[in-house]
C-alpha cells in the first residue's frame, strides 16, 4: 500500500512518498549513521554491495551487514540480480526515503485536512465542493457571436486560473466540468460557477435581475449597487446566490464589466480569497464589488481592491 507524508510550509501543503514501518524496532534499524549514508548513496542509483563498499571506502562485509539490517527493516529492495563466479550478486535500491512509525489507528481522508486548513474557503464553496469533489459546472461565454449584442467572449480562458485554484481544494469527477453559456439550461443545471459578464455570458444575463448588485443592461456598462455605479473597465463582481430557476442549487458569479474586469474578479477570488470572503457567514446572498489595479506599472493587473 502506497503511503505519503504531508507537511505544511508557509500555508501550503506538500507531500512526499514514504513507508510506514511495521513497528518502532524497524525504525531503530534505520537509525544508524552508516545505514543512513547507504540509503543516501543508493537513492541516487542502485548499486551492488561491492560497488557501495568501494564508494564508501568500507570493508565489503561491513557493508553487507548494514544492508542486511536495512532489508530486515523492510526499507531496501532488490532491483537486479547477476551471477558472478558462481554466486548471485544483488543490486539494491531504497523503497522510499521517508520512514515513519504510526501508533494511531485513526486515519481521515486528506480532503478533510484541506477542509480543516481552509475551513473558511471550503465553507464559501459549499455546496460547489462536496466531500472533496467538485459539485458544480463552470460556465464560460461562447467564443462565437451570440446573444442580443452578438458578442464573442474574450474572458473564458480566465476560467483556467479558477480551475487551478479549485483543484487545490478538490478533485473532479470523470465528466467535463466546463459548459458554454449557450449549452447551459438554468432549470436543469445544478450548482454553477459563472465566469463573465452579461454581454458575453448569457447565463449571467439571465440571472442579472436576481443579483444583489446588478450590471447595466445598456451602455454605458457598469455595476450598480446602493445608488452607486461602478463604471471602470477593471471593475468586477463576485456574488453568491441561490439559483433562481432551481431552488436546490446555487450560483457563483465571477464577472466584470469588460473582460479585464472579469480577469480582476478571477484574480480576487483566487489570489485574495480570504479578503474577499471574510464577511461571508453562510448568508443567502453575498457579493463583493472589486476593482483591479496595476501596482507595478507593467500594464497588467496585479492587485485588487474591494469597493463594496
Amino acid at each position: 500500500m502506497k503511503s505519503y507524508l504531508v507537511k505544511e510550509k508557509e500555508g501550503k501543503l506538500y507531500y512526499s512518498p514514504g513507508i510506514i514501518l511495521e513497528n518502532h524496532e524497524s525504525l531503530n534499524l534505520v537509525n544508524h549513521s552508516i545505514r543512513i549514508k547507504i540509503l543516501e548513496i543508493l537513492s541516487k542509483k542502485p548499486m551492488y554491495p561491492a560497488e557501495l563498499a568501494k564508494d564508501m571506502k568500507l570493508h565489503e562485509q561491513k557493508v553487507y551487514y548494514h544492508i542486511k539490517q536495512l532489508l530486515n527493516a523492510g526499507i531496501l529492495e532488490i532491483v537486479e540480480k547477476k551471477e558472478i563466479r558462481g554466486t548471485v550478486a544483488k543490486k539494491f535500491f531504497p523503497k522510499e526515503m521517508n520512514f515513519s512509525v504510526s501508533l494511531s489507528s485513526e486515519w481521515a481522508p486528506l480532503a478533510q485536512l484541506v477542509k480543516e486548513k481552509d475551513s473558511e474557503v471550503i465553507n464559501f464553496f459549499e455546496p460547489f465542493i462536496k466531500d472533496g469533489i467538485l459539485n458544480a459546472k463552470i460556465v464560460v461565454g461562447s467564443p462565437d457571436p451570440h446573444g442580443p449584442h452578438k458578442a464573442r467572449a474574450r474572458d473564458g480562458h480566465y476560467a483556467i486560473d479558477l480551475a487551478l485554484f479549485l483543484g487545490s481544494l478538490c478533485s473532479s469527477e470523470n465528466d467535463f466540468t466546463v459548459n458554454l453559456d449557450v449549452d447551459t439550461d438554468l432549470k436543469d443545471s445544478g450548482n454553477l460557477i459563472v465566469v463573465g459578464g452579461p454581454v458575453t455570458n448569457l447565463i449571467c444575463q439571465k440571472i442579472n435581475d436576481f443579483l444583489p448588485a446588478k450590471f447595466s443592461d445598456k451602455k454605458p456598462w457598469g455595476i450598480s449597487s446602493n445608488g452607486n455605479n461602478y463604471a471602470e473597465d477593471t471593475s468586477g463582481l463576485i456574488a453568491r446566490i441561490p439559483n433562481p430557476y432551481n431552488p436546490e442549487a446555487k450560483i457563483i458569479i465571477i464577472a466584470g464589466i469588460r473582460y479585464i474586469g472579469t480577469k480582476a474578479a478571477v484574480m480576487a477570488i483566487t489570489k485574495f480569497t480570504k479578503n474577499i470572503i471574510k464577511d461571508f457567514h453562510s448568508q443567502k446572498e453575498f457579493y463583493k464589488i472589486i476593482q483591479g489595479f496595476d501596482m507595478d506599472g507593467d500594464g497588467k493587473i496585479d492587485n485588487v481592491e474591494v469597493l463594496e
